[in-house]
């Protein structure tokens, strides 16, 4: 079991990008880190460097069945879950009619199912502590979307949606933080992250663009360790938000998004509030 004055952090896709930067961050202030990866043994220099407060085990997410017992194994030994980092994901480029239906699929059990069924695992656990923290590792993505990243939006949006939710219905202390990173210096575009559809040159003018767009692996302007600490902060403080938009081009979007959806919104509130039935009726 961990020091009772230490948090618990269970931290998904942990070997690299933002997950990486996160352990790194929770164990330098002393925290323990239980950082789940497919390939756990990618850990081993953080394990050795923090031996008491970074530990590694094998998953993968899309096992929802494997989700739920490694939550009751990381409780069963440590003796708590104190934060849940939903983390681990990967980008996908294609135009819906390119995206065939089982890259969908594995895209919603990655960014969607497997974590529901983390967050479902680590419910009844943190009600018995008396509460909680869910950290939802969503993206500009999932208020903002753009051509080929149709399907990877989609279960963005979705995982927001529930989290939003989750806010409103678990009232026994857990706190939820959705964060929302632009474009970061993260291993998310290389060529082991990134999966892009067979392309059709019908949406090469549209999503040609964006599939070119991977090739600036390596030049985005956005620092893991940075996001890693407005993170830590974020939860640090007395009333965290409960989306974290990180990166100026993550909130340059998210803002002229939620302004265009309100000028839509008002262009159209007539025909919209003229849809009940008459006084009379």
């Amino acid at each position: 079991m961990s020091n009772e004055s230490e948090t618990l952090w269970f931290i998904t896709g942990a070997t690299s990008g933002f997950g990486r930067a996160i352990a790194e961050a929770v164990a330098a202030r002393g925290d323990v880190v239980v950082g789940a990866a497919r390939s756990p043994a990618r850990l081993d220099d953080l394990v050795a460097a923090h031996p008491d407060h970074v530990h590694a085990i094998e998953l993968d997410v899309t096992d929802t069945d494997r989700c739920m017992a490694v939550v009751d194994e990381v409780v069963n030994r440590f003796g708590r879950i104190d934060v849940l980092v939903n983390n681990a994901g990967r980008t996908q480029v294609g135009a819906l009619e390119e995206t065939a239906d089982s890259e969908l699929r594995y895209l919603f059990d990655l960014h969607f199912f497997g974590p529901a069924a983390l967050t479902r695992a680590v419910l009844p656990h943190m009600r018995r502590a008396g509460g909680g923290t869910v950290v939802q590792m969503s993206s500009m993505g999932g208020q903002v979307s753009a051509p080929g990243f149709g399907a990877y939006s989609a279960t963005k949006f979705a995982l927001e949606g529930l989290t939003e939710a989750l806010r409103q219905e678990v009232d026994f202390g857990v706190r939820f933080l959705i964060v929302e990173p632009g474009a970061f210096r993260t291993g998310l575009f290389g060529p082991e992250a990134a999966y892009v559809s067979k392309p059709m040159p019908e949406y090469e003018a549209t999503v040609g663009p964006t599939r070119a767009y991977l090739g600036t692996h390596g030049s985005q302007p956005g620092d893991p360790a940075k996001a890693a600490r407005a993170l830590l902060a974020a939860l640090d403080a007395p009333s965290p938000p409960l989306r974290l938009a990180l990166g100026g081009d993550a909130v340059d979007a998210i803002r002229d998004q939620l302004e265009s959806l309100t000028a839509e919104l008002s262009e159209w509130e007539a025909v919209s509030r003229d849809t009940a039935f008459d006084a009379d009726a």
